[in-house]
């Protein structure tokens, strides 16, 4: 018998022979390695956390603050506050899809967020608003250029967060997507506060161009303080087909009627899903929990307002020197 095969031998004590089971010979390669070695080796390993080992870090003692408990304990906001903060940052709430949560990630990244705030002034805009976006450019005659257009688009958590504005500039309709902590920013104006009937505004594309058309001088209009931000309640009147998108079936709040053939309504209505609204737990899957959110939204409320105390500071600094 060869001295690399293994051999299995069961006799029992009353047996007649003896039953031998031969396996092949393990052959290891030139560097000594086995087959099942070099396939352990092969695997491919894990590079993220669990999110129970995630979980069991937080919690731990290494992970308080005391200076970030103490400022998120003190603060005394009410829930209509806290809402309305949560629209106006929308980009500082979790992710919902919990296959792409990462908490120490979200942490980081709202870390990143203040440090950017400190730096420039991010003012509050919804979908609707007529901005301008002054970004820094080598290439252009002053070193920057300034952008005005109507926020068609906003999306995004974390420093992934962005917007799109929509201009015609010679007859051309003109986007440009911003990522809204880009440090190329220099300055960013909301030129007119408000809102529109949708959450996007995506078929100006299809539209007549004095939907889309702004100004690049349009002078800012002042909103009173403490009032609420006005709903523009503009129709759109589409031009006619064909179109970027299938927008007879988005059911948008904001267009005048598509005056399309019946078997468009038809086949809309055929590919429509109106038992999702009701579906809980999909509802559940796309949000974040109301105690989680209202944690983070004290965070981001006490950090707010000691970034605005920090600029208070520095401009009483700056006037004094002058």
């Amino acid at each position: 018998m060869s001295s690399d095969t293994v051999t299995f031998t069961t006799a029992p004590a009353c047996s007649i022979g003896a039953l031998y089971i031969h396996t092949k010979p393990i052959t290891p390669d030139v560097y000594g390695n086995t087959k099942a070695r070099r396939a352990r080796e092969l695997r491919p390993r894990r590079n993220y956390l669990l999110n129970e080992d995630v979980e069991k870090q937080r919690r731990s003692l290494l992970q308080r603050n005391p200076e970030v408990e103490s400022s998120v304990a003190d603060v005394e906001a009410s829930s209509d506050l806290l809402q309305n903060l949560r629209e106006k940052m929308p980009e500082f709430m979790p992710r919902p899809d919990i296959l792409s949560r990462d908490r120490i990630l979200e942490k980081l990244e709202r870390q990143d967020m203040y440090r950017r705030r400190e730096v420039i002034n991010i003012p509050e805009f919804f979908v609707g608003s007529i901005m301008a976006v002054t970004v820094a450019d080598k290439s252009a005659p002053g070193k920057q250029r300034r952008f005005v257009g109507i926020c068609i688009y906003r999306e995004g958590q974390g420093l992934s967060a962005n917007f799109i504005l929509r201009n015609v500039i010679d007859g051309q309709g003109v986007e440009i997507r911003f990522e809204l902590y880009n440090p190329t920013l220099l300055k960013i104006e909301t030129l007119k506060l408000e809102k529109r009937l949708d959450d996007q505004l995506m078929y100006l594309r299809d539209a007549p161009q004095e939907y889309s058309t702004v100004p690049f001088d349009f002078e800012p209009v002042p909103l009173p303080k403490g009032a609420a931000v006005p709903l523009n309640p503009l129709k759109v009147k589409l031009n006619r087909r064909p179109w970027h998108e299938r927008w007879e079936r988005m059911n948008l709040k904001g267009v005048e009627d598509l005056g399309l053939p019946e078997r468009f309504y038809k086949r809309a209505q055929e590919l429509a899903k109106p038992w999702e609204r009701f579906d809980l737990m999909k509802q559940y899957r796309s949000t974040i929990d109301d105690d989680e959110a209202q944690t983070v939204m004290k965070e981001v409320y006490a950090k707010t307002k000691n970034i605005q105390s920090l600029r208070r500071q520095q401009r009483t600094q700056k006037q004094k020197e002058k």
